[in-house]
């Protein structure tokens, strides 16, 4: 791609919404639906989002929860859907042929002839990509799929495997009521033009708008422009901003803090915020000024799999959190806040008396809770 600078403010607002498009992100398991309004974006609830469905595969863990199912498929967001998950998160990249498609990785990698070959996503076309891995039809044989991890590749092998996917078919297919976080993947190493930025985005949107109904959707991305333009383009869904909150150092320093993503979208409209957990941890100072700015604030990262940390970000007024363990995870949550009955005196249960009760979550005074929460930059930093 060529190095060209996106001008957002360049880039006309398209008219894609469709007149029965819903405005308000509201299904069963958002029964009050989420709240989007001048003074900003709220979840209804603390939420728990199953990355890539029910977890993202990691091939060389001795943990089998990480091999279970195949990442980013229907197999997946369906079993994550069994759960008591708000949202799944997946990565959306578009093929050559302009068809959305769901994969994490910027290559494809599959054993050719004894010659293990990596092709680029938006290389392909829809066919090309669909015939890598298990075939729907049968008697049909696909590509075997392999994956590159700190510089070894190795054969993609979980317990239950499954077809790759379009994001037409998870909008078919998966259960209507989950909410999809669908993050705009680009390559990190690529300055793209805007023209292909709005083509890539637009054909997104036109699948969005086709076939989300009633479901709740929001947009997210580390890719600040295309963050940006997905604003511009449509104003119906929430559009947050990924970053690893310092974690990582890029060329472009709008992904290099929590401070600099506070700014982008308090500058452009964004309705809020995904780090990763460990930023937060390093800067949580940084957790009130993005509540305080009416920005809502999501975590990413391995940390999300340990109960305690979950705890900790409920008690900071973290908004939800994208985990991979998403039945322990949820399960963790649901034992956090429990609606309770209250019991009256000698009189049995009141009726209509409900209050929420913090079973599990530890009790700390503002004391212990400021002391844990300088101590545990520290602790990240080990």
């Amino acid at each position: 791609m060529a190095l060209k600078a996106v001008h957002v403010s360049d880039v006309p607002s398209l008219d894609l919404v469709p007149e029965n498009a819903s405005l308000a992100l509201c299904s069963s398991r958002f029964p009050n639906g989420v709240e989007m309004s001048r003074s900003g974006f709220k979840m209804p609830k603390f939420v728990v989002i199953g990355h890539r469905g029910n977890g993202m595969n990691v091939l060389q863990s001795s943990d089998r929860r990480m091999r279970a199912i195949k990442e980013n498929t229907i197999m997946s967001f369906n079993a994550a859907s069994t759960f008591p998950v708000d949202f799944i998160e997946f990565d959306v990249q578009v093929t050559k042929d302009d068809c959305p498609v769901i994969f994490h990785d910027d290559f494809i990698l599959a054993e050719e002839n004894g010659i293990v070959l990596g092709k680029r996503i938006t290389e392909l076309s829809l066919s090309e990509f669909l015939s890598y891995g298990p075939q729907r039809e049968p008697g049909k044989e696909g590509k075997v799929l392999l994956r590159k991890k700190d510089g070894k590749i190795m054969q993609w092998d979980v317990e239950q495997d499954d077809s790759l996917c379009s994001l037409q078919e998870a909008f078919v297919k998966v259960e209507p009521t989950l909410g999809f976080n669908i993050e705009l993947k680009f390559d990190d190493h690529i300055v793209y033009e805007q023209d292909y930025l709005v083509h890539v985005l637009q054909a997104i949107l036109k699948v969005v708008f086709d076939y989300a109904k009633d479901r709740p959707i929001i947009f997210s991305s580390f890719q600040p422009d295309a963050a940006l333009l997905v604003r511009k383009l449509q104003s119906n869904y929430p559009v947050f901003f990924l970053t690893n909150g310092g974690c990582e150092i890029y060329e472009d320093v709008r992904r290099n803090s929590l401070e600099e993503a506070m700014k982008l979208c308090l500058e452009n409209g964004l309705e809020g915020i995904v780090s990763e957990i460990k930023g937060i941890f390093r800067n949580p100072g940084a957790v009130t000024k993005i509540k305080d700015s009416n920005l809502c604030l999501l975590s990413y990262g391995k940390l999300n799999n340990v109960p305690e940390a979950v705890y900790m970000q409920h008690l900071m007024g973290i908004d939800g959190v994208i985990v991979d363990l998403v039945q322990e995870i949820t399960e963790t949550v649901a034992d956090m806040i429990k609606p309770t009955k209250v019991v009256g005196d000698g009189e049995g249960l009141t009726e209509g008396s409900m209050e929420v009760q913090v079973n599990s979550k530890p009790q700390f005074s503002q004391q212990e809770l400021s002391f844990l929460l300088k101590l545990i930059p520290q602790l990240i930093q080990i």
